[in-house]
């Protein structure tokens, strides 16, 4: 894969899965016991498009973050999960991780980056943060995840 570790963010590997499994469960994102499932095509040899990545403090990862092409487009990929421990937010460790994927996805010559997260009240911060990031809200689907329950999609040029 032709992503390049910093001193912090690297590629996840198979050993960092129950440690993963605690951010996505500290943030109960989704029952992490669909990670296993989730992560499998990311470990399959010759997967050169999709990346799940994660951010280390003292040799533990404590965030995690998803990304990987849209399909039946061009150069257009998606953000489907990211997340940082709760004991660990508030220290832009969600922001490098994000700058850290849009250079990766420059580098590569991708175009757009694409985020979707829900519309309801508690999900205010992440709609917050993505905005502080220079993304841009592109659309509202109604009722998408449930009933009463929006989804919003932010896009961001790559290129600019």
């Amino acid at each position: 894969m032709d992503i390049q570790p910093n001193n912090k963010i690297r590629l996840v590997n198979r050993n960092d899965l129950d440690a993963l499994k605690k951010v996505i469960d500290s943030n109960e994102l989704f029952p992490s016991e669909l990670l296993d499932e989730m992560i499998q095509p990311y470990f399959r040899e010759g997967n050169d498009t999709e990346f799940w990545i994660t951010y280390e403090e003292n040799n533990t990862p404590i965030a995690v973050a998803y990304y990987a092409p849209e399909r039946m487009t061009v150069g257009t990929y998606n953000l489907y999960l990211i997340a940082v421990h709760p004991h660990f937010q508030g220290k832009s460790i969600g922001q490098k991780m994000l700058e850290y994927i849009e250079n990766h996805l420059k580098n590569r010559g991708e175009r757009i980056l694409l985020i979707e997260t829900s519309g309801l009240p508690e999900f205010e911060n992440t709609v917050a943060f993505y905005k502080k990031n220079h993304y841009e809200q592109e659309a509202i689907i109604r009722e998408f995840y449930a009933k009463g329950e929006d989804k919003i999609i932010f896009w961001k040029a790559l290129d600019k």
